[in-house]
C-alpha cells in the first residue's frame, strides 16, 4: 500500500524573520513564493482590516502565481501592521520616515497587528490574528541618533525591529513577541493543525 505524500507548504514570503520562525515548529517550507500584491492602505481602512486583507490577499496572489505547483500545497502568507491609533505606519525605507515614525512612538503605547492567512490545498482560506500592544520607553534624542546609525529599522513596520537593539528601548509588551517580528507562532500552529497540515 503506497503512503500518500506529505502534503507541501508554500511560504508567501521573501522575509527570512518569517523562515526563521517557522522553523521554530519544526517546519521548513517546501517553497518560498513572495507575493508581488499592491500594499495601499483602502481609503479610511482601518488597521485590522488592512493587516487581514494584506495577508489574505498575499495567499491568493502567491497560490495564482505557483498555479499548478500548488495542487495538494498549502500556501501560508503574513502580514504585520504598526498602528499609532488608527494610523497605519509605514515600512521605513528612510532614515527620515524611520525616525518620525519613531518619534511618534516614544513614550507612548501602540499596537502591532499580525495577520495570518492559510489557503488549503482544496482552495479555503483559514485566517487569524495577533494583536499586540506595545511601549517605547521616552526616547531621548542620544537614543534615537543611536538607534538610527544602526540601520536595522530599513524596511521594517513602524521603523523598528523588536528582535533587533529596539529591545532595549521596550518598556513593556503584551501579547505576542513573534507576532511583532512577523509571525504569530500560537496562531499559526492553531491554524496549521485546524486545517489538517501535520504539525506535532
Amino acid at each position: 500500500m503506497n503512503t500518500p505524500p506529505a502534503p507541501q507548504l508554500v511560504l508567501a514570503s521573501a522575509s527570512p524573520r518569517r523562515r526563521e520562525l517557522i522553523a521554530r515548529l519544526g517546519i521548513a517550507p517546501d517553497r518560498v513564493a513572495p507575493a508581488d500584491i499592491d500594499e495601499t492602505p483602502h481609503k479610511a481602512e482601518i488597521p485590522r482590516d488592512y493587516a487581514q486583507r494584506m495577508a489574505r490577499e498575499k495567499a491568493v496572489a502567491a497560490a495564482t502565481m505557483i498555479g499548478n505547483a500548488s495542487d495538494g500545497a498549502f500556501v501560508l502568507a503574513g502580514d504585520t501592521v504598526v498602528a499609532a491609533g488608527r494610523r497605519i505606519l509605514p515600512k521605513a525605507e528612510d532614515e527620515s520616515t524611520a525616525r518620525q515614525c519613531l518619534e511618534l512612538l516614544s513614550g507612548r503605547r501602540h499596537r502591532v497587528l499580525s495577520a495570518i492567512a492559510l489557503r488549503a490545498p482544496d482552495g479555503t482560506i483559514r485566517e487569524k490574528l495577533s494583536e499586540t500592544v506595545v511601549r517605547f520607553k521616552r526616547l531621548s534624542d542620544d537614543e534615537l541618533a543611536a538607534y538610527l546609525a544602526n540601520g536595522e529599522w530599513h524596511g521594517k513596520a513602524g521603523g523598528y525591529a523588536i528582535q533587533g537593539a529596539a529591545e532595549g528601548l521596550i518598556a513593556w509588551i503584551q501579547g505576542s513577541h513573534s507576532g511583532v517580528v512577523g509571525l504569530p507562532l500560537y496562531e499559526t500552529r492553531a491554524l496549521l493543525r485546524a486545517a489538517g497540515f501535520p504539525i506535532a
